[in-house]
C-alpha cells in the first residue's frame, strides 16, 4: 500500500471521519513521540545549548549591556536558531511519514485530514516554543538580566515568531520529499542573510515581524523593526492561517493507493 497524490473530489474514497474536530490526542502523541525522538531532540537541544553557551561567555568578557543582549538575541536568537528549531519541528510534525509511506496507517484512520494537520501543527509550536522562546528568555536574563525588558521581549518576539515558523515549515512537508533542504535554504538564506540585509525583502521576514513585536513590550529604543506592529501582526496571523489551510487541503489530496 502506498500514498499517490490526486486531486481532492469524487474520486478520491476516504474513510468517514470521526472524533474530534480539531485536535486529536492520539495523534498528537505520535507527533511528539516522533519529534522527541533520539536524532531529532539531540538537534532540538543542541542548538539552545549552543545559545546559552555563546551568552555566558559574552556575558563573561563583556559584562552586562543592554545593546549587546540586543545584538546576540536578534543576530543569533531571533534570526538563527528560532527559525532552525521551526525547521526540525514543522517538517519533522509530517514530513517523514509521508516519505517513509506511514502516513497511510493514519489516513486510513476515521480522522478528519484537518484534524490531523491542526493536531500537528499544535505539537510543532509546543516544541518549537519550548526549545527557542524559553532558551532566548534565559540568555537574556544571563546577558542583560532583563534590563530594558529585553529578555522577555525578545522571548515573546521568539513564542510568536514559532507559531509563525511552525506553519510554514509543516506545509513545506506536505508539499515536499525535500522540505528540510528547502527549510534550511529559507531559514539561513532568506531569514539570516536576506532579511538583515536587503531592505525591501525584511517587509517580508517573519523575524522582522516578531521583532515588530518585540520592539513594542521593550523599553527605549534598544530594539528596532522596519515594519510597523499592526502590519506584523496581520503578516503573521495572515501566514499562519493560508500555510495551515493549504496543508490541509494539500493533504487532503493525498490518498491511499488501494482506494483507486
Amino acid at each position: 500500500m502506498s500514498v499517490t497524490t490526486a486531486p481532492a473530489g469524487r474520486g478520491a474514497l476516504q474513510p468517514q471521519a470521526t472524533g474530534p474536530r480539531l485536535y486529536h490526542p492520539t495523534v498528537a502523541r505520535l507527533t511528539y513521540r516522533a519529534l522527541l525522538g533520539r536524532r531529532r531532540a539531540l538537534l532540538l537541544f543542541a542548538l539552545p545549548l549552543l545559545l546559552l553557551i555563546i551568552v555566558s561567555a559574552v556575558r563573561a568578557l563583556a559584562g552586562t549591556d543592554d545593546s549587546t543582549a540586543n545584538d546576540v538575541l536578534q543576530g543569533f536568537a531571533l534570526s538563527a536558531m528560532v527559525p532552525l528549531v521551526g525547521v526540525i519541528a514543522g517538517t519533522g510534525a509530517i514530513g517523514p511519514e509521508i516519505d517513509d509511506g506511514a502516513i497511510v496507517y493514519l489516513l486510513a484512520k476515521p480522522i478528519r485530514r484537518g484534524t490531523i494537520i491542526f493536531t500537528k501543527l499544535l505539537v510543532a509550536i509546543g516544541v518549537t516554543m519550548a526549545f527557542s522562546a524559553i532558551p532566548t528568555l534565559l540568555a537574556g536574563y544571563i546577558l542583560n538580566g532583563n534590563g530594558q525588558n529585553i529578555a522577555v521581549a525578545f522571548a515573546i518576539g521568539a513564542a510568536v515568531a514559532s507559531v509563525a515558523y511552525a506553519a510554514i515549515f509543516l506545509l513545506l512537508g506536505v508539499l515536499t520529499r525535500h522540505a528540510v533542504v528547502v527549510g534550511l535554504v529559507y531559514a539561513l538564506v532568506w531569514e539570516g542573510l536576506i532579511g538583515n540585509v536587503v531592505p525591501g525583502a525584511r517587509t517580508l521576514s517573519v523575524q522582522q515581524w516578531a521583532l515588530a513585536v518585540a520592539q513594542k513590550l521593550a523599553h527605549g529604543d534598544v530594539v528596532s523593526s522596519d515594519v510597523g506592529l499592526p502590519a506584523s501582526v496581520v503578516l503573521l496571523a495572515v501566514v499562519t492561517v493560508v500555510a495551515t489551510w493549504f496543508a490541509g487541503r494539500r493533504l487532503r489530496s493525498l490518498k491511499l493507493a488501494g482506494d483507486e
